[in-house]
């Protein structure tokens, strides 16, 4: 069984409780390292992230693991060890999440943005990686942590625990419609939610299957029932929506001036040709 994990930031309070983290500026750097790594792997997870010598680490602990992760995903999934680490550097104002994964196989990028949006997170670049290939859902409640310590703001519990389960539910769901489409599905349906709080549970029904068919996906009743009753969950959190539709439009801004630049392009014309050539091949095969 794959081993996935959650970051602890509490003992670095304990053991350095003067110290501070309000003060981190733009660029600064902190990294969470599972305990469980031996030496030899933190230097290579270290020297991956780039991280200086005098980086702010934090360990992270396989029972917060299970503490964020137990009420959504089994025991056996978490598993028994922390390895898995990130690091989170601070970007400008009005820049942002970006995220970057390598060795995360069932959460992706994408994922763990929406799932940070909820939270509260922003103007963040987060690398996640592991010395092996994980599934990477419990890498989510330490990057919260520690943003919590770099931006000196504590986030609610209940939001903490929302943005949890929608990374889980969101990776289910991707299982069957598509990672890609579980993404946008569950950004589309928050995006309407900030603009219009639906009243009752037929408008947020409504919105979801808005959402379902704007993505040509066809949901199963299971899948209707846990989504509605996460999204009722999260409408009723104390959620600056405000932020969510800003942090939102930012990541899709991302994707399009990806899009538009000379790598975008490059990248289009490349789908292009292939596209171009398997047709030609496939007519090849009845001439």
């Amino acid at each position: 069984m794959k081993k996935i994990l959650i970051y602890l930031m509490l003992s670095l309070l304990i053991f350095n409780p003067v110290h501070t983290f309000a003060d981190m500026a733009e660029g600064d750097m902190i990294v969470t390292l599972g305990e469980n790594l031996t030496t030899s792997q933190k230097e290579t997870l270290l020297s991956e992230m780039g991280a200086s010598e005098d980086v702010q680490i934090v360990t992270v602990s396989n029972q917060e693991e299970h503490q964020y992760l137990g009420k959504y995903v089994s025991k056996a999934l978490i598993g028994t060890k922390a390895i898995s680490s990130s690091a989170i550097t601070i970007q400008p104002k009005g820049s942002g999440i970006s995220v970057k994964t390598k060795n995360i196989n069932w959460v992706t990028d994408e994922m763990y943005v929406n799932a940070l949006i909820t939270a509260g997170v922003k103007d963040a670049k987060i690398y996640i990686t592991a010395p092996i290939t994980v599934s990477g859902t419990a890498a989510l409640t330490g990057i919260i942590k520690a943003y919590e310590i770099s931006a000196d703001k504590t986030i609610p519990e209940e939001v903490k625990q929302a943005a949890n389960q929608e990374m889980v539910e969101t990776a289910k769901l991707g299982d069957s419609i598509g990672d890609k489409n579980a993404a946008a599905l569950i950004a589309k349906v928050k995006e309407e939610i900030a603009k219009n709080k639906p009243k009752n549970d037929q408008e947020l029904q409504k919105i979801i299957e808005q959402a379902a068919n704007e993505l040509n996906v066809t949901l199963t009743d299971e899948e209707m029932k846990r989504l509605m009753d996460f999204f009722n969950k999260l409408k009723d959190l104390n959620i600056d929506w405000n932020q969510v539709s800003d942090q939102l439009n930012k990541a899709k801004d991302r994707i399009s001036k990806f899009l538009q630049s000379e790598e975008g392009q490059g990248f289009l014309d490349k789908l292009k040709q292939f596209f171009i050539w398997l047709i030609d091949a496939i007519k090849a095969l009845f001439s």
